[in-house]
């Protein structure tokens, strides 16, 4: 994509309206190694940014090696800042409490931000530490989007359709950057990892609530397959005064994107409290198959909720994963691929039994 910022994926920009209702809005940032068979996977959200709830403020987590985990939050709204189009974002504690919250030339982050990170389509830096264990992360590096959502160098979609751009459903998710090229480093306690075009995704979420009850896997690092890209998820979600269960699958794969969503296909899912999801879906010419598994446990995360940034999901970065796509004309199959490095997850609940969807 020569030009990013012509094509950038709608709902790319900050959303909050400046009301006081309950609001957060998240974003997720990732980059794998597939040398290494390592993911580090940095979560971001921003709760009630008008101040002065019991719930306000933001908080920055990163999935590292092994699934290790560091959380760091910030009580002060003041100091985060979003721009309404394109996408950037940031927040961070700053040695000048003067220092004004907007975009800073990374020399100047470096120098003048004590903790916190800033990232936009093309950028991603940051330095968190956690006094009470010691563990601590900085990143610096740029990012080549190659796929946003939808065929690439066209129009880009939006990932929940276009009635998602009206204040129906809660909450909206976009995928971001499905697939693109990652370089630069990460230090994760005491050691540097170096990386040269590693694959990269971006996604957000955003409004007045979050699912009730959801799964996801993503993956863009499969076994000889460079120019590959998966999401998918479900999620019970609100719609005006009522619920609804939904699902997507989006394949990018040689330049094209393959959409299987509410409005042109149908989902079905059968995900398990944790260790097996499996996902199909079809529409008129092709059908889709999904197997994720781990023997992992997976690690906690915490998610925005009406009682604020709780530990509501857990994920693992190593999910095995098996991808099949076939011609439901002939039964043809058109892609075949693996993966150990697919992001798998499940959060809200109850997860007492099997979800069939």
């Amino acid at each position: 994509m020569s030009d990013w910022k012509t094509v950038q994926t709608p709902h790319s920009g900050y959303h909050w309206d400046g009301s006081d209702r309950r609001f957060f809005e998240g974003w997720y940032y990732r980059v794998t190694l597939p040398d290494i068979n390592q993911t580090f996977a940095f979560m971001y959200s921003i709760e009630d940014p008008g101040g002065g709830s019991p719930y306000s403020g933001g908080g920055a987590q990163i999935l590292g090696p092994d699934d290790g985990y560091l959380c760091r939050t910030f009580a002060d709204v003041g100091s985060f800042w979003a721009t309404a189009d394109p996408l950037g974002l940031g927040h961070w504690k700053a040695h000048d409490s003067s220092l004004t919250p907007q975009w800073l030339e990374p020399e100047t982050f470096d120098r003048h931000v004590r903790e916190g990170y800033q990232a936009t389509a093309t950028w991603h830096q940051g330095k968190l530490e956690d006094p009470g264990t010691g563990k601590s992360c900085r990143w610096q590096y740029a990012i080549a989007p190659i796929y946003g959502w939808g065929d690439r160098d066209d129009v880009q979609r939006s990932s929940g359709g276009l009635l998602s751009f009206l204040p129906i459903f809660e909450p909206g998710w976009q995928i971001l950057m499905a697939h693109g090229w990652a370089t630069g480093w990460i230090e994760w306690n005491d050691k540097r990892y170096t990386f040269d075009k590693a694959p990269a995704y971006g996604e957000k979420n955003w409004g007045g609530s979050f699912p009730e009850k959801w799964f996801w896997l993503n993956c863009n690092s499969f076994d000889g397959e460079p120019d590959l890209a998966l999401t998918a998820g479900g999620g019970r979600r609100g719609v005006l005064w009522w619920m609804e269960s939904v699902a997507l699958v989006g394949i990018h794969y040689r330049d094209r994107f393959y959409e299987f969503a509410p409005w042109n296909a149908r989902v079905h899912w059968r995900v398990e409290p944790w260790g097996k999801w499996i996902v199909t879906a079809c529409n008129d010419d092709l059908e889709v198959k999904l197997v994720g598994t781990t023997t992992r446990p997976g690690t906690p995360l915490r998610a925005p909720t009406r009682e604020g940034l709780v530990y509501v999901c857990r994920d693992t970065m190593a999910g095995q994963l098996r991808l099949e796509m076939r011609s439901r004309l002939d039964g043809t199959i058109l892609l075949e691929a693996t993966s150990s490095s697919c992001g798998v997850e499940v959060g809200g609940g109850p997860w007492t039994d099997t979800w069939i969807g």
